[in-house]
């Protein structure tokens, strides 16, 4: 076999060897066969010779022994044009020679025309047998006018091409910069205008406050953009959210939202006013709401079981505030239009619980706004607490607009109905309390842990398996399950889980008659055995023996 692929080889080899060989010895021009035929004119014959006929003759231009017979040879006439006389000199007339391509032009002709305009001395070659007998001089149109143009037109056009394409791209980066540009002129004259509007002394910040200040008592609580005291203002009790001078643009965010139309609602915490202290590097900027002793829900539920009743009232407040916020409303009594609002930040901490076990719904820092006909402006995507956030936000693949903001609200009122639910005393038995994913990730998880927990491998906290079971907190459990679905179009919004709570609520309510007449029932079965069994254990009264003996003596 080896010898049989060497031998094939050598085989080869030697075909390609011959055949370069072969084409070696094949020049390109075979002087033997090959001969050009010009006419040639000589210019010396004609000074000593009168009859300028004998100066003519055609000869074979490779007979030259001058002549590389290797080179390609062309037939050639220069003359000179005589416009007194009408008349033409001929100057010389032959063969020349293709030198490295420079006569190219000379092979394309046949006949022997020259065609250039404003020259003396004529030329024009050409390739056939004697074809530079007959010549002539023919300036065309074509050379002079519009078929001048075309070649730098050419040049132009390949030049200017990518200027071209890119005039339009120009133009709209332009717009979409003066559009930006425009964009932030009117934020900054908005914020400047607040701003104005603070320190003037003609609208001070809060002129509630002036002779009714605010005494702090006790901080309650550190969040994202300051602290929140206790305080008192006059006899009441009021919440005071401090920021400080580098959260000013929250401060203002935040009062934005409390004061837009129609925003007053039971289930959003009641806005009291606003207020600055202190000065220079020390300013602080204050944020009082009414105030509720028993802290946010988060608080409540680590402290606190929750009976089913309690489940539905606290629930219903949550998605009660949560629609109120979601709702545009259209104006009523004079009053302008309330946009729908995106929360942004909805947790059990934002969530706080009234002495009547009611829930509202605060701060109000990142949320977000949608007045009609107004595009979403330029805001981050990627905010709120890190084991709260739906999937898409962990994906940073959030579609800016307005529906889908409200399905990230409605991903984390499912995990804060789950947070409820686990403390229900009422059915199966109570587990300590643990934030979302407390169970699943580490206590201060990063974000790649939750991504990797809610996108990856789409984990979510367990409902327990008596929950499904029971005829209440199943249809509980099923909404919670469609509101933290992974899939954001198929989440619920909040008026929808405002229906199904209210179905909860009416199965829980009806349970609860159902018991309370059971629980009656029994009472008065038991009371009426109780009365039988003591009238049979009493002894008989001797005046009802006498009358049943007389009655019988009647007889």
């Amino acid at each position: 076999m080896m010898r049989f692929i060497v031998r094939s080889a050598v085989f080869v080899l030697w075909v390609v060897l011959v055949e370069s060989a072969v084409i070696e010895d094949d020049p390109v021009k075979n002087t033997s066969e090959n001969a050009v035929f010009c006419r040639f004119y000589d210019p010396s014959c004609a000074k000593t010779n009168d009859n300028s006929s004998d100066c003519f003759s055609t000869r074979n231009c490779y007979d030259d022994p001058q002549v590389d017979p290797d080179h390609e040879l062309f037939c050639y006439t220069v003359w000179q044009n005589d416009t007194e006389h009408d008349s033409y000199v001929i100057k010389n007339q032959g063969c020349i020679t293709n030198h490295a391509g420079t006569q190219d032009h000379c092979g394309e002709r046949t006949e022997c025309i020259d065609e250039s305009t404003d020259k003396n001395h004529m030329f024009c070659c050409c390739t056939g047998d004697n074809c530079n007998k007959h010549f002539r001089w023919v300036p065309t149109v074509k050379v002079t006018s519009p078929p001048s143009v075309p070649a730098p037109q050419q040049v132009s056009s390949q030049f200017y091409l990518p200027l071209y394409s890119a005039v339009p791209v120009l133009v709209l980066l332009v717009i979409g910069l003066a559009g930006a540009y425009i964009y932030r002129q009117k934020k900054s004259a908005h914020f400047n205008s607040l701003s104005q509007s603070e320190e003037s002394p003609i609208t001070p910040p809060s002129p509630s406050f002036i002779h009714r200040p605010v005494q702090l008592i006790e901080i309650k609580a550190r969040g994202r953009f300051g602290a929140v005291w206790k305080g008192t203002l006059g006899e009441d009790k009021v919440a005071v959210k401090i920021f400080p001078l580098q959260d000013k643009q929250s401060w203002f965010a935040e009062q934005e939202i409390y004061n837009l139309p129609q925003m007053s609602h039971e289930n959003v915490l009641k806005f009291i006013g606003v207020d600055k202290r202190g000065d220079g590097l020390q300013l602080e900027f204050w944020l009082i709401t009414a105030f509720h002793e028993q802290g946010s829900l988060c608080d409540y539920l680590k402290l606190n079981t929750v009976s089913l009743d309690d489940l539905c009232r606290i629930s219903l407040g949550i998605v009660n505030g949560l629609t109120h916020l979601h709702t545009e409303i259209p104006c009523l009594r004079g009053s302008g239009i309330k946009p729908a609002i995106a929360h942004r930040d909805f947790k059990s901490k934002n969530v706080l619980i009234r002495a009547d076990n009611t829930a509202c719904i605060g701060d109000f820092g990142l949320a977000l706004q949608f007045k009609p006909n107004e595009i979403v402006g330029d805001t981050h995507g990627q905010v709120g607490t890190r084991r709260y956030m739906a999937p898409e936000v962990l994906e940073g693949a959030i579609n800016f607009s307005r529906d889908a903001f409200l399905r990230i609200d409605m991903y984390a009122c499912g995990l804060v109905l789950w947070e409820i639910a686990s403390r229900c005393c009422d059915v199966g038995t109570v587990s300590q309390y643990k934030l979302p994913f407390e169970a699943e990730a580490s206590q201060h998880p990063t974000l790649e842990e939750i991504s990797d927990l809610v996108v990856n491998r789409k984990v979510r906290p367990e409902l327990k398996e008596v929950w499904r079971k029971h005829e209440a907190l199943s249809i509980l459990c099923e909404t919670i399950e469609e509101c933290w679905d992974h899939d954001a179009e198929a989440r619920l919004s909040a008026s929808c889980v405002l229906e199904r709570l209210l179905i909860v609520k009416s199965i829980i309510t009806s349970m609860d008659a159902i018991n309370e007449e059971d629980e009656t029932r029994l009472l008065t079965h038991e009371a009426l055995n109780n009365t039988i069994n003591s009238q049979l254990t009493q002894p008989m009264v001797p005046h009802i023996i006498m009358q049943t003996l007389n009655h019988t003596s009647d007889q």
